[in-house]
């Protein structure tokens, strides 16, 4: 069985953004950190996979030979819009659209790979983003997390944020609602008009439909190493006993501790040290390499084409809130 495997390339000001804290646009980078730390991991397990770049960060010059060297060691560059706004659900048709256009052009320019995957930023998804995914022409998109616990992370998350009553207005789909639970966690295909478009859910646990992406991971290991190893291990062994072929979500916190960016402090796990966290994903790699061929995103997408998987139709939850001025 194949597994995916996946980074959310989302630098410090994006988390502060979506955080609320004033000044984010002044916040340095922190991808020439990050990156050759990932670089050498991966290059070490021969490992090829996905990252999700933001077009805000590509067109910095500060993280040029970051953003670079990801497609000189030849992994997948996807899309993960432009401002890496948790409200893109919020977004007209024709906004969607530029905003992927601009960051297609940034991306190219700064890896030389132009992406053909898509992630909403904060796993935000809408009828249009799908619409227009499919007219750009994308081979998948890979923005849905089927978990129950949406709602109790966005609160845990409101609680450590200073954020008005509109801003809580524009993240109120933020991680999802509680129906997200219902969806999928095999991949299926969007039946659009346009043409249908093939959708590989962030691997939950099967059954429980919790999450087990590294950031959980390394949460539950703030309290027991052992117990977090044995949950990793329990949910990969879930995948393989029905047949799940999972898509495993890094981020860049998975290898950055408070002693490296103080200002995240309020993220869980942030209290470990990098060179720790680092460590502790790095055995969450070798734990899903034991059992599963892991790939890139695109790869994961053209074997489900090859065979045929259910369709659904593209219903969302109703959206509230307006959305803010272009930036």
């Amino acid at each position: 069985m194949i597994a995916s495997l996946s980074l959310d390339l989302d630098n410090q000001w994006s988390y502060q953004k979506t955080h609320g804290d004033p000044g984010w646009e002044s916040f340095p980078t922190y991808l020439d950190l990050v990156v050759p730390r990932v670089l050498k991991l991966l290059a070490e397990r021969d490992l090829t996979i996905t990252f999700f770049v933001v077009g805000q960060d590509a067109v910095d010059p500060r993280n040029a030979e970051s953003l670079a060297s990801l497609s000189a060691a030849g992994h997948e560059i996807g899309n993960h819009s432009f401002r890496h706004e948790p409200w893109f659900h919020l977004y007209s048709e024709s906004e969607i659209d530029g905003e992927l256009a601009r960051t297609e052009d940034v991306l190219e320019a700064a890896t030389s790979r132009r992406p053909v995957g898509f992630r909403g930023p904060g796993f935000t998804l809408s009828e249009s983003t799908l619409r227009v995914l499919a007219k750009r022409g994308y081979e998948y998109d890979c923005s849905t997390l089927p978990t129950w616990i949406g709602p109790l992370a966005r609160s845990y998350y409101f609680m450590t944020a200073k954020l008005t009553e509109e801003q809580k207005r524009e993240r109120s789909l933020l991680f999802g609602t509680l129906s997200e639970g219902f969806r999928p966690l095999k991949p299926y295909r969007w039946d659009l008009p346009e043409r249908a478009l093939p959708e590989i859910p962030v691997t939950t646990m099967p059954i429980f439909k919790v999450p087990i992406h590294v950031s959980y991971v390394l949460w539950l290991g703030c309290y027991s190493p052992f117990l977090a190893k044995r949950y990793f291990d329990t949910a990969l062994a879930l995948c393989r006993l029905t047949r799940t072929e999972p898509s495993i979500l890094l981020h860049p916190l998975d290898f950055l501790g408070g002693d490296d960016v103080k200002e995240l402090a309020f993220f869980p796990a942030m209290n470990l040290p990098g060179e720790v966290k680092a460590q502790r994903a790095a055995d969450c790699l070798d734990a899903l390499r034991r059992h599963f061929d892991v790939v890139p995103m695109r790869k994961h997408a053209e074997a489900v084409r090859s065979r045929s998987v259910p369709g659904r139709e593209p219903r969302f939850p109703r959206a509230h809130g307006t959305v803010p001025t272009a930036g």
